[in-house]
């Protein structure tokens, strides 16, 4: 190395001692703040020192911060080639290790959603009484969770000979019956026929009965079968099947209200057979057949139309259904809310787990505002007065005939039917309400019997107490002594001269049955005088008649939960009127038509000082356990419909005429003999045949409990419409039984 070289070599190294002195130095600065005496030398040096050493550090930072980045992007991608990995390993084992496996089981495991019934709501009247009540029974279903397709038919066949084996029946609806080997279509069922030609089912027209039993067959896969008898049941059995949705949800109900017995031996014998079980259900029973038949009602199973109109409300095939009365008018509350159950299957058809997913909520229970030994005695009494009055009206003819007297007829022979309706005056309610001819309702799904109640001429299953329109003859003489005093037409002490026929218009004529000469108010209501009210009607004018008779509940719907008629008001309602048909509208004849619980409502509101409530059959409503009320008709608290705003001097003035009725007037030979003082109004209104006969009255006198109307259907004669109301003041003032009622007959 030559001396140059030394020579630069040791001016460098001198350098970099000069700089780590300096580096040193500024350091020592760097901790210890500079004295005041300090030189300027020194602070020029600090700042040089300073900014060496940061750009030193800068570079150091920099280069830490960027081998750190290296690192951290080294472990993300680490992490996610890991995770992709895992899940390739996954879906591996998934799709080809375990492929058919799972495939299977999810083929194969399924869960079923079944729905389980709710407990209907009981019906009982205002004591407590069960008159629709639910008592065990049994059935026989098959379950389609539990059954192998492939063995369908044999289980079908298993069952229908065990039921012929114990001479039990099955649901049978096909409407193909076997006649002597031969199968031949049933009366009547065209219907069904044409559903089963149709583009639902087979698809062919114009089938013969064994065709159609061999097209079903073959839809079925009914094979092997060659008796008639047991190949017309299997199809029958399959075709109910389809048509209630047999499926995994709703099972079939094979047969129903099957004897103890029966279902004993059927369970025993299907021990193995899953898909066959015994339910026990709660049977609707109605215990009184007679009783209460066009109140209550009866349940049946949905019909085609009802599903359609229901199944948002979450009804089902199978499912039963209020069809009139109080069954179906208070479905909301009687048929409860519906469970719902999970069955889920394995691969072989095993059931492995069951779960009630949704607990059913049994109906309320109801409790009508009929008192039921009241009704017994409704009904006995207005068919036995019923009936003498036909009997009196055949006298009646026999004799006239026997006599050669001109009138021979209309007598009342032709009394077959009536009506009566008691009201408990604290708040409207229905205590007994009574339509003759009356039916076992207990028999109403018996073919026979049904086939009797729809043809039967007489009606039986007509509700006349509040579905029949009768004119109310004189008892619509109360209305219109009202409506005349309240508009100041006629005071109590107003006398009009009766000759015996009022002619006022020409062609409407009214005739009186007796000469009264001058007579008042009071006095013509006892005498029942037609001239006298013709004359008041005349001076009222149909509109304001109309529209007393609607405050006081005539022609107006009460307010009844059931099915009732409106009525008929003259000159509302006509289609054609003449002021001359105001008088004869004034005595209870025109166009006027009332039901008898309508004139019920209409004498208990003028007991009532002229306030009308709402007429109602349902006392409370409280869930099953009858631990809780839902609702509840306070008979404290009635509600009030209309107010008609006649003075309570005009309405004791009415009442006190009405009170003469039975003291001296029509009713005093028979009514007028009931040892309770009391207040009420006879009425023979002309028609086609008899005259219908009314008597409305309220009881006691002096302060009201109850308001009653009878109809006898061409009755001729009132007396017998009295008997019926005496018979029921029995009954509730006294509490006589039907037994009692019967041996003391008026």
């Amino acid at each position: 190395m030559d001396s140059s070289e030394k020579a630069r070599k040791k001016k460098i190294k001198k350098q970099d001692h000069l700089v780590d002195s300096l580096v040193s130095k500024a350091k020592k600065k760097e901790t210890k703040p500079a004295a005041p005496g300090d030189s300027t030398f020194d602070k020029i040096s600090a700042i040089n020192s300073r900014s060496t050493i940061n750009g030193i550090n800068n570079n150091k930072k920099k280069t830490d911060k960027k081998d750190s980045l290296k690192l951290r992007t080294l472990l993300c991608l680490i992490l996610v080639i890991v995770i992709f990995a895992l899940f390739t390993v996954r879906l591996f084992d998934w799709q080809i290790v375990h492929g058919e496996e799972y495939k299977e089981l999810s083929v194969a495991s399924t869960s079923y959603t079944v729905p389980s019934q709710a407990t209907r709501g009981e019906i009982l009247d205002v004591n407590g009484r069960g008159l629709a009540v639910n008592e065990t029974s049994y059935q026989i279903v098959i379950n389609r969770i539990y059954l192998d397709n492939g063995k369908m038919n044999d289980v079908i066949i298993s069952l229908i000979g065990m039921m012929r084996e114990c001479g039990a029946e099955y649901i049978d609806e096909l409407p193909i019956s076997v006649k002597d080997g031969e199968f031949v279509f049933d009366e009547g069922s065209a219907g069904d026929v044409e559903y089963i030609e149709s583009e639902s089912m087979l698809n062919r027209e114009g089938l013969t009965a064994a065709e159609i039993i061999q097209g079903l067959a073959e839809r079925y896969d009914v094979t092997g079968v060659t008796d008639p008898y047991l190949l017309q049941a299997v199809v029958s059995v399959r075709y109910n099947m389809e048509k209630r949705g047999f499926s995994y949800q709703r099972v079939y109900v094979f047969a129903e209200d099957v004897d103890s017995d029966v279902a004993a031996i059927v369970s025993e014998r299907t021990q193995t057979v899953p898909a066959v079980e015994i339910r026990t259900t709660n049977e609707r029973v109605i215990k009184y057949g007679t009783l209460l038949s066009h109140i209550l009602g009866v349940v049946g199973s949905l019909s085609e139309e009802e599903y359609e109109e229901h199944k948002d409300e979450g009804y089902q095939l199978n499912d039963t259904i209020g069809k009139f009365g109080i069954e179906a008018a208070l479905e909301k509350y009687l048929r409860g809310e519906a469970g719902e159950k999970t069955i889920t299957k394995d691969a072989d058809g095993n059931i492995v787990s069951e779960k009630e997913t949704v607990k059913a909520t049994p109906g309320d229970t109801v409790y009508l505002t009929i008192d039921s030994n009241v009704q017994a005695v409704t009904n006995y009494s207005l068919a036995a007065n019923v009936q003498a009055a036909k009997k009196a009206g055949e006298a009646e003819v026999k004799a006239a005939k026997e006599a050669n007297k001109k009138q021979q007829s209309n007598l009342g022979e032709d009394c077959i039917a009536g009506a009566a309706v008691m009201l408990d005056l604290r708040d409207f309610s229905v205590i007994a309400a009574s339509s003759y001819p009356n039916y076992d309702l207990s028999r109403f799904y018996d073919p026979d019997y049904s086939d009797y109640l729809f043809t039967n001429e007489t009606t039986p299953m007509f509700n006349r107490a509040f579905d029949g329109a009768f004119a109310p003859g004189s008892s619509f003489k109360p209305c219109t002594a009202l409506a005349g005093l309240q508009e100041g037409l006629i005071t109590e002490d107003t006398e009009i001269d009766c000759t015996g026929t009022y002619d006022y218009y020409k062609d409407d004529v009214v005739n009186c049955m007796h000469v009264h000469h001058k007579i008042d108010m009071t006095e013509a209501m006892a005498r029942s005088c037609n001239y006298y009210f013709a004359e008041v009607g005349r001076r009222i004018g149909i509109t304001p008649m109309y529209l007393y008779a609607e405050k006081l509940g005539l022609g107006v719907k009460t307010g009844l939960e059931v099915n009732e008629d409106t009525g008929f008001l003259a000159g509302r309602d006509s289609t054609d009127w003449y002021e001359g048909n105001t008088v004869q509208a004034a005595i209870g004849q025109s166009d006027n038509t009332f039901t008898p619980v309508q004139l019920a409502t209409y004498v208990a509101t003028i007991a009532n000082n002229g306030v009308r409530y709402q007429t109602h059959l349902v006392r409370k409503i409280v869930n099953y356990e009858r631990d809780e009320v839902v609702l509840y008709n306070d008979p404290e608290k009635p509600t009030v419909v209309a107010d008609t705003g006649i003075s309570q001097s005009n309405i004791d003035k009415v009442k006190e005429s009405m009170l003469a009725v039975l003291t001296t007037g029509t009713a005093m030979d028979t009514a007028g003999k009931y040892p309770i003082k009391y207040a009420g109004k006879t009425g023979t209104a002309e028609n086609a045949g008899s005259d219908h006969v009314t008597f409305i009255c309220f009881a006691p006198y002096d302060k009201p409990q109850i308001a009653i109307a009878v109809v006898l259907e061409h009755g001729a004669m009132s007396r017998y419409a009295q008997r019926t109301a005496m018979d029921m003041m029995d009954a509730y003032f006294n509490g006589k039984t039907l037994a009692q009622v019967r041996k003391s007959r008026w």
